[in-house]
């Protein structure tokens, strides 16, 4: 065979298209599930920046509901999840402590949408991400995260307490099985592509 022939047998066929990269960020406050959300569905080894929690943070960030909590994030975390042969999410955790917030712009540059995600038993924690994104005007879901199966509040009092607009969806979800946590990155893309309408 000749390298004509190897050409015109390739001619006939359509290449195949990688998938189309969308990023998207996971946020919420401290020890909510987002280094877990990332770990449980990324298809590849998480990179994460996981620090120990020394004394000194000990005293500044409340670990009374998280006692066997060892390591906070310290930039990011970072995973990715193909989700069909057109489409790939690369997801990128924030760090939750507000001291952290500097580097939040740089995080969000680009994204499609964002995941807030919740804890009930916490709800002042996530009032700095709910603000961030509706003030940059980027589409994001709330995802209450079930620590223990257990949700304090129903999703309407969530709303009313961290007074999202009507027009962002809330889920309930569990950041340790990948089945939940691709549930809940589905609702903010299929809003994130409702609002760019795609």
């Amino acid at each position: 065979m000749t390298p004509t022939d190897s050409l015109t047998r390739g001619a006939g066929r359509t290449a195949v298209r990688p998938p189309l990269p969308v990023k998207m960020v996971i946020a919420g406050g401290f020890g909510v599930g987002k280094t877990t959300a990332v770990g449980s569905i990324s298809e590849i080894e998480p990179l994460t920046t996981e620090a120990s929690i020394t004394e000194v943070a000990a005293g500044v960030d409340d670990l009374s509901l998280t006692p066997r909590k060892t390591t906070t994030t310290v930039a990011m975390d970072f995973g990715c999840i193909t989700i069909d042969p057109t489409l790939k999410l690369y997801l990128f955790g924030t760090p939750g402590q507000e001291r952290f917030g500097f580097m939040w712009d740089d995080i969000v540059e680009g994204a499609l949408g964002g995941l807030v995600i919740v804890d009930t038993r916490r709800l002042d924690d996530c009032y700095a991400a709910v603000d961030y994104f509706e003030h940059k005007g980027i589409p994001f879901a709330v995802a209450i995260n079930a620590f223990d199966g257990q949700v304090e509040h129903t999703l309407e009092e969530v709303r009313w307490a961290l007074d999202v607009a009507d027009g962002t969806p809330l889920v309930v979800f569990d950041a340790r099985e990948r089945g939940s946590v691709r549930d809940a990155l589905l609702v903010v893309l299929e809003l994130a592509l409702a609002r760019s309408g795609g």
